[in-house]
C-alpha cells in the first residue's frame, strides 16, 4: 500500500522530500499516529541529510521501523538493529548504493526526479514490515 500511495504521487502537492514522503506516507498507511510537528522531523533528512549522504528514503524508512517495532513490544535493541540492517542491505542489493549522490546519478530523471528511488525504498520497507509483523515476538 505504501508503494502504491507514493507511486500515485503522494506528497508531490506538498513538495515533500524523499524522507518526508516515506514517513508521511507510512504514517497514513501504518497508522503511526504521528502529528504534524513530529512529522517535521524528517525534513532535514532529504537530499542525504542535505549533504548527499545516506538516502533520505532510507533514513525515513528507518524512522518508520523504529516507530513500528519499538512501539509494538520489541524492546530488544539488537532485534531492531537486525531489522534496520536488513532494510539497508536489501536496498543496497536492489539499487547498488545507499548514498544520495550515486543514487541520483543513476536513477534521478528530469521528469520524475527521485521517484524511482523513493518507490523502491517504499517497496522494500513494505516487504520487511510485512515479514516482521508475522514473526512472533520473543
Amino acid at each position: 500500500m505504501l508503494k502504491e500511495l507514493i507511486n500515485e504521487g503522494y506528497g508531490n502537492d506538498l513538495s515533500l522530500n524523499c524522507a518526508e514522503k516515506i514517513l508521511y506516507g507510512s504514517n497514513k498507511v501504518y497508522n503511526l499516529g504521528l502529528e504534524g510537528e513530529a512529522l517535521k522531523m524528517a525534513a532535514g533528512f532529504g537530499g542525504g541529510m542535505a549533504v548527499e549522504s545516506v538516502c533520505g528514503a532510507l533514513t525515513g524508512g528507518i524512522m518508520v521501523l523504529g516507530k513500528l517495532f519499538k512501539s509494538h513490544g520489541i524492546e530488544n535493541k539488537e532485534k531492531l538493529k537486525e531489522i534496520v540492517k536488513e532494510f539497508i542491505e536489501a536496498y543496497r542489493q536492489e539499487m547498488g548504493e545507499i548514498d544520495c549522490t550515486p543514487l541520483k546519478d543513476r536513477y534521478k530523471t528530469e521528469d520524475d526526479g527521485c521517484h524511482h528511488i523513493i518507490v523502491k525504498a517504499a517497496e522494500i520497507l513494505e516487504e520487511i514490515i510485512d515479514k516482521e509483523k508475522n514473526v512472533p515476538l520473543k
